[in-house]
C-alpha cells in the first residue's frame, strides 16, 4: 500500500477531507463488468431511472460529475467510448475488461433531517475499480504449491474441450530430461489453448488468469509454465523444478502485487456472474461456476474494519452484492427464481461473509435492458417470453425454458457430476443493445441497477 493510501486512510479516520467509497466490480468473463460500470455511471449522472436509490428519489443527491482519474498509475475506465458504443446510432457491445481500470465519480450530497441544514452540502467520491475476473481466480493460488495446483488442474480438465491435446503434449515429455525453453513454450502454448477452449465452453476455473489476458507479460518466463503429472518416484525432474520456480515467481511478482495494490483496498464489492450462461452450458459449468465464485470470495477480507484499521488505511469489505446478470433475457416472472439459484450457488461463501460481519445481498439485474416482454402462444400454451434484436439484426421473440422453482433441481445434479440436464433444456440467445432515444435526465434502461446502487453505497449518501 502506498503512502497516498495511508494518508487517505488517516484523513478518513480523523473525519477530514471528502469521504471516498472504493467500489470493486468483479466477475468472470462475459458477466458484463464493462456494461455494468458504464450504465451505473450514466444512471448516476442522469438519475431519472433510479427511483430505488433513495438519495436520488428524495433529492439528497444534488449533482454528479466525473473527476480526473485519482491514481496516476492506473488506466482510466473509458466511460465515454463505452457509453457511445451502447447508446450510439449503431449500438453494439463494448470490448470486455482486459486490465485494471478506475473511474472517479463525485457526488454532491445535501444531508437531510434535523441536522442536515447545519452540515451543509458535502462531496462523496465514488471510485469504481474494474478488475478482470480471470486475474481474481489467481488469488486462490497463493496457498498452493506447484504440485498441488498441477494435480487439481489435471483432475478437473478431464473430458473438457481442448484437454486431450494438452494431456498428449504433457505425456510426451520426458520428466527426467534436461530443461529446454522450446519444450516449455510448447507446453505453455498447448495449456493456454486449453484454457481458451474451456472458457469458451462455459468453464470458469481457468488459472493462471494471466494466461488468458497476459498484457505486458506476454511471452515472459512467468507465463511460460504448465501443470505436470507427478514425477516417477516422486522426485521432480529438471522441467518440473523450473516450472515450480516460475509458478512461485508468478505468485510473488504478479499475483501478490495485484492483491496489494488493487484488490485489498476495496471496501464495497459487486460480484457479477452469468448464471444463465452457466445453466445453458450444463451441470459441470454450474458446479464449476459455484466453486470459482466461492474461491474468489475466500480472498476477500469481509467485515467492518475497526477504528485503528480505518485510521491506518487498512480496509475490509463491508458490503458484497452478488448479481446474476442478463435478467432481461428472462420474463420478470422468472427473475426471483434466478435470484434463488444464485443465492443457493453461493450459499457457503455468502454465509462465510455474513458470519465475518459483512452485509451481503443477491439479486437478478440487467445493467442494460435489451428486450421487451410479451406472451407467445406455443403448443396450446401462453409462454412468458422476451423480444429483442439478435446480433445479426433480426428481431426475435424468445422463451428460454422454465427455471426450476427449487434450486436443488439444478445444483444437486451439478454437484453429483452429471454431464447434462435430464429433464430440461435451458436456452439462451445473444441480444444486441437496442436502439434507444434517451429522454433528458434519463440514463440507459436497466433492471434493478438502482436497487444495486442503494445496497452498495446508498447508506453513504
Amino acid at each position: 500500500m502506498g503512502l497516498s493510501d495511508t494518508a487517505e486512510g488517516l484523513m478518513r479516520g480523523l473525519g477530514l477531507g471528502d469521504p471516498v467509497i472504493r467500489l470493486g466490480v468483479t466477475g468472470l468473463s462475459r458477466a458484463g463488468k464493462t456494461v455494468f460500470i458504464t450504465s451505473m455511471v450514466a444512471n448516476l449522472l442522469d438519475r431519472g431511472r433510479m427511483p430505488a436509490l433513495r438519495a436520488a428519489a428524495d433529492g439528497t443527491l444534488k449533482a454528479a460529475w466525473l473527476q480526473p482519474q485519482p491514481d496516476d498509475t492506473v488506466p482510466r475506465f473509458d466511460f465515454e467510448r463505452h457509453l457511445a458504443a451502447l447508446t450510439g446510432p449503431d449500438p453494439h457491445w463494448p470490448e470486455g475488461t482486459r486490465h485494471v481500470s478506475q473511474l472517479r465519480l463525485s457526488l454532491r450530497v445535501q444531508p437531510r433531517g434535523m441536522f442536515g441544514g447545519l452540515r451543509g452540502i458535502r462531496t462523496v467520491h465514488l471510485d469504481i475499480v474494474d478488475y478482470p475476473g480471470e486475474w481474481l481466480l489467481d488469488l486462490r493460488l497463493m496457498d498452493k504449491s506447484f504440485a498441488a495446483w498441477s494435480a487439481e488442474v489435471l483432475d478437473r480438465m478431464q473430458d473438457r474441450p481442448g484437454a486431450a491435446a494438452y494431456l498428449a503434449a504433457a505425456s510426451s515429455v520426458d520428466a527426467r530430461a534436461g530443461f529446454d525453453e522450446p519444450t516449455a513454450q510448447r507446453l505453455a502454448a498447448a495449456y493456454t489453448a486449453y484454457l481458451h477452449a474451456a472458457r469458451d465452453a462455459g468453464f470458469s476455473d481457468c488459472t493462471p488468469g494471466r494466461f488468458l489476458l497476459p498484457g505486458e507479460l506476454d511471452g515472459s518466463p512467468a507465463l511460460t509454465f504448465a501443470p505436470l503429472p507427478p514425477a516417477p518416484g516422486g522426485r521432480p525432474g529438471p522441467i518440473a523444478r523450473e516450472f515450480q520456480r516460475r509458478f512461485d515467481a508468478y505468485k510473488s511478482r504478479v499475483v501478490k502485487p495485484f492483491f496489494r495494490d488493487h484488490f485489498a483496498r476495496i471496501d464495497r464489492q459487486v460480484v457479477l456472474t452469468d448464471v444463465l450462461g452457466a445453466i445453458h452450458a450444463g451441470p459441470r459449468a454450474v458446479e464449476d461456476t459455484r466453486r470459482a465464485m466461492a474461491d474468489i470470495l475466500s480472498a476477500f477480507r469481509p467485515g467492518r474494519a475497526g477504528w485503528l484499521a480505518q485510521l491506518l488505511g487498512t480496509r475490509r469489505v463491508e458490503r458484497i452484492l452478488f448479481a446474476a446478470t442478463k435478467a432481461d433475457h428472462l420474463h420478470h416472472v422468472q427473475h426471483q427464481r434466478l435470484t434463488n439459484i444464485l443465492t443457493a450457488m453461493l450459499r457457503e461463501a455468502r454465509d462465510r461473509a455474513d458470519f465475518q460481519g459483512a452485509r451481503t445481498d443477491a439479486m437478478a439485474i440487467a445493467a442494460l435492458r435489451t428486450t421487451t416482454e410479451e406472451m407467445i402462444h406455443q403448443d396450446g400454451q401462453d409462454l412468458p417470453a422476451v423480444r429483442g434484436t439478435l446480433m445479426d439484426g433480426r428481431q426475435a421473440a424468445f422463451y428460454p425454458g422454465e427455471l426450476p422453482d427449487n434450486p436443488a433441481d439444478l445444483l444437486a445434479p451439478a454437484r453429483a457430476g452429471a454431464t447434462q440436464w435430464l429433464d430440461a433444456d435451458y436456452a439462451i440467445m445473444n441480444f444486441a443493445p437496442a436502439p434507444a432515444t434517451l429522454r433528458t435526465g434519463d440514463g440507459p434502461p436497466h433492471i434493478r441497477l438502482d436497487r444495486a446502487a442503494e445496497f452498495l453505497f446508498g447508506d453513504r449518501l
